[in-house]
């Protein structure tokens, strides 16, 4: 196999194949990018056997073959290299790789212990792409990182009123954003996909007009411009988060978003180790407080517009900062019950997407 191609491209398209490769070291071929070329066509690709990446690069074909090369290294290779044209030529068991007076050789993984990506015989439904990672974004970070509970890892995905419902939680708060319009499951349908894996496709749908969409009984992909990614689904029932929304608010606070967001920035500094931000909601505005033993404590006054008894709720800054920048609109509201129960986070005049927030409890 020999193929010629400019760096930027190449680099790119490893970069982008190589978010797949396996950090555990469990099997040494998952470590490595396979590599096949046949005519112009490169096709690189790689997988934790959870998630796969597959990537297709226009390049000069010089001989047709199959390899499998450490993707760290080459990674690092071909982003060190000059700008310009690089050639890969497998010999033996290597991988040559030159451009300009710089040549490199890496020994190849036996390109036979590398497991294919399970074909999902279904037909491909089109979603927008845009939509879909602006929805990803919004929701994908309220996932958990604990895989002690598989099921809060994942972005659980349900038709809902003729579109999708793409709901995401890890017990301290919970995002929710429905799709309208994207008929993409049956009525009644839901699958759990992996948040890793969701966050990467997020990646590559920023310059994709359209997705193509498989789902299988174990698996999904999806597909757009070059690239493609598979992941396995989640087994397991999300909880039934319905239950979590409180019914009525009877108080509620609307505020600018930047300039609540400006302002928790800010206040945050002061809270160390763990420690909430308080949230004095009164008639004539809001206040936000943080204090933090032996450091000191921070203060900040925001105009804002409040209809309810006067309240105080504690939050986690990390949290309330993620919703606030979550929400697509210039003014949010916060409905609250009481400072024990979860508050909802809506931003005005888009009801698409809110983010519940469980308040910290403060003496």
């Amino acid at each position: 196999m020999k193929f010629r191609c400019e760096r930027d491209v190449l680099l790119e398209a490893l970069a982008t194949a190589g978010r797949a490769v396996s950090s555990r070291g469990a099997l040494p071929v998952l470590s490595g990018i396979r590599t096949e070329l046949r005519g112009d066509l490169l096709l690189l690709s790689a997988t934790d056997l959870e998630l796969s990446i597959s990537v297709e690069v226009e390049v000069a074909g010089l001989g047709d073959g199959l390899a499998v090369i450490p993707a760290r290294l080459l990674v690092d290779i071909v982003r060190a290299l000059d700008p310009g044209a690089v050639v890969v030529e497998i010999i033996d068991d290597t991988a040559q790789v030159s451009s300009g007076r710089s040549e490199f050789s890496l020994r190849l993984i036996p390109a036979d212990e590398f497991p294919r990506s399970p074909e999902i015989d279904v037909v491909p439904l089109s979603v927008d792409a845009k939509s879909l990672a602006q929805a990803l974004k919004q929701v994908v970070p309220a996932a958990s990182s604990d895989d002690s509970r598989p099921v809060l890892t994942g972005v659980h995905v349900a038709a809902e009123g003729g579109g999708l419902r793409l709901v995401a939680t890890d017990s301290y708060r919970l995002a929710v954003r429905d799709l309208v319009d994207t008929p993409v499951l049956a009525e009644g349908q839901d699958v759990l996909l992996p948040s890793r894996a969701l966050a990467e496709l997020t990646r590559l749908l920023s310059s994709a007009g359209t997705v193509q969409l498989r789902l299988g009984e174990r698996e999904a992909s999806f597909a757009c411009g070059n690239s493609r990614l598979t992941t396995r689904l989640i087994e397991g029932s999300f909880p039934n988060y319905r239950t979590l929304i409180p019914r009525n608010h009877p108080n509620r606070l609307t505020v600018s978003r930047e300039v609540l967001l400006d302002a928790v920035r800010r206040v945050r500094l002061l809270a160390r180790e763990s420690t909430p931000i308080r949230l004095v909601q009164k008639a004539d505005g809001l206040e936000l407080l943080a204090m933090t033993q032996d450091v000191g404590q921070a203060h900040e006054s925001v105009d804002a517009a409040y209809v309810g008894t006067e309240l105080t709720v504690a939050f986690n800054p990390e949290y309330l900062m993620a919703g606030l920048e979550a929400t697509s609109a210039d003014e949010v509201v916060l409905e609250s019950l009481d400072a024990r129960n979860p508050a909802v986070l809506r931003g005005v005049g888009n009801e698409d997407f809110f983010y519940l927030l469980m308040p910290v409890r403060v003496s």
